[in-house]
């Protein structure tokens, strides 16, 4: 079994994926989904990094994606395509979670930033975060991005149109910290989700990103693809976080369920954005990007929602594609030698380079045997289904991740 399982394992790099991704499809993807069962591990990001800078360098792929608030991703964009600000300000404020302090994400944003320099607005490498405002405490206020959405639109269209005045809308938003009260998360009561003023500010955003789809044509020649562009990020991000803080003043049993499901909604929404203007590498969780249905226990409940890639995959078909990343040990968080029945267990035997696994050969050498699903000993690993290996366009598998 050893060695027919080798048989279907392939170097880890563009070359070797974009074969098996065009042996199942006929096609390259415009959206490469990249996950990973873990955050954080610098090895798993030394390893995407050095795969997307094949896919631009070989397959023409122009832009990454990664798990991060994607308002704060344009701080990066700017530094990486017009150098605007410094490395260290675009790792501060351009990504979220603080996983801009992680040295392979520094490393990615300032291999981009060297690799534009001196060439062409269309051949430059572009950045983006694709999640929304959002931190597992709670959410950004809609200030940022309904205020933006606002004065796009007071700029271009007559202001008879407008739902309102740029003074109402600061009136209505009022204190940022009423919005990002942290203990709402756990207490709806202290959410301002369902306020009056919250009600009223969802019509707006929905008139305000209505009266830039209506008038899309005159914007199309008045302002610039990047402006248009962001102005339609605003609008998502605003309706998202309005719906987002919605949900969380609610008291229904619904409540934990809907805002899983309403973040990666928002995620879809923004890959799918991405995708107009692909190729694009995308990095996130595995939770966020496979077909099927994603799981968790929250608050003590157990929840089920559409992944962000269930819901690109059902729009885009072929042009998406997911590669799941499988780990060996983590040792440092104590996760150790996999037990030898699992999957991650069977393909520990392989060398110790990473390796890419065909799941449909995979599947074949199987036969009517299933390896059981590995249990994590770490709450924040999380290892693979081999249920969901007919869903998987192919696994990454990497022996160990490294503490530097």
């Amino acid at each position: 079994m050893a060695t027919d399982i080798k048989d279907t394992a392939h170097a880890v790099d563009a070359a070797s994926v974009m074969r098996l991704l065009r042996a199942r499809s006929g096609t390259r993807p415009r959206l490469l989904a990249l996950g990973e069962p873990t955050h954080g591990e610098e090895t798993l990001l030394d390893l995407r990094n050095e795969l997307f800078r094949q896919l631009v360098e070989e397959e023409g792929y122009r832009t990454i994606a990664i798990e991060s608030d994607c308002l704060g991703g344009l701080v990066v964009d700017d530094y990486v395509t017009r150098g605007t600000g410094t490395l260290d300000q675009a790792m501060e404020r351009g990504i979220s979670h603080g996983w801009g302090a992680f040295a392979a994400n520094r490393e990615l944003v300032r291999w981009m930033r060297a690799y534009n320099e001196d060439r062409p607005a269309s051949e430059r490498l572009r950045f983006a975060g694709f999640d929304g405002p959002l931190e597992i405490t709670g959410a950004a206020g809609p200030r940022q991005a309904l205020t933006a959405l606002h004065r796009y639109l007071s700029t271009w269209v007559d202001a008879d149109l407008l739902p309102c005045t740029a003074e109402t809308l600061d009136r209505l938003l009022g204190a940022d910290d009423r919005w990002t009260d942290s203990a709402a998360m756990r207490d709806p009561g202290r959410s301002v989700g369902q306020a009056p003023e919250a009600g009223r500010l969802r019509l707006i955003a929905d008139d305000l990103t209505a009266l830039l789809d209506e008038h899309t044509p005159h914007l199309l020649t008045a302002t610039s693809p990047d402006e248009l562009d962001r102005a339609r990020l605003y609008g998502r991000t605003a309706t998202g976080l309005l719906r987002y803080h919605h949900w969380m003043a609610d008291t229904s049993p619904a409540r934990l369920a809907r805002l899983v499901a309403v973040r990666d909604h928002m995620m879809s929404r923004n890959l799918l954005a991405l995708a107009a203007r692909g190729p694009v590498l995308v990095h996130a969780h595995n939770s966020h990007l496979q077909r099927e249905k994603s799981t968790m226990r929250m608050g003590g409940k157990p929840l089920e929602w559409w992944s962000a890639g269930a819901l690109v995959d059902a729009r885009l078909g072929d042009a998406y594609a997911f590669v799941a990343t499988a780990l060996g040990t983590i040792r440092h968080q104590g996760v150790d030698t996999p037990p030898p029945d699992t999957l991650e267990g069977l393909l520990y035997a392989l060398p110790d380079a990473p390796h890419l696994v065909d799941p449909a050969r995979l599947s074949t050498v199987l036969g009517d045997t299933r390896p059981a699903r590995r249990a994590s000993p770490w709450f924040g690993y999380a290892p693979f289904d081999p249920a969901h290996l007919a869903d998987t366009d192919g696994i990454v598998f990497v022996k160990d991740a490294l503490k530097d």
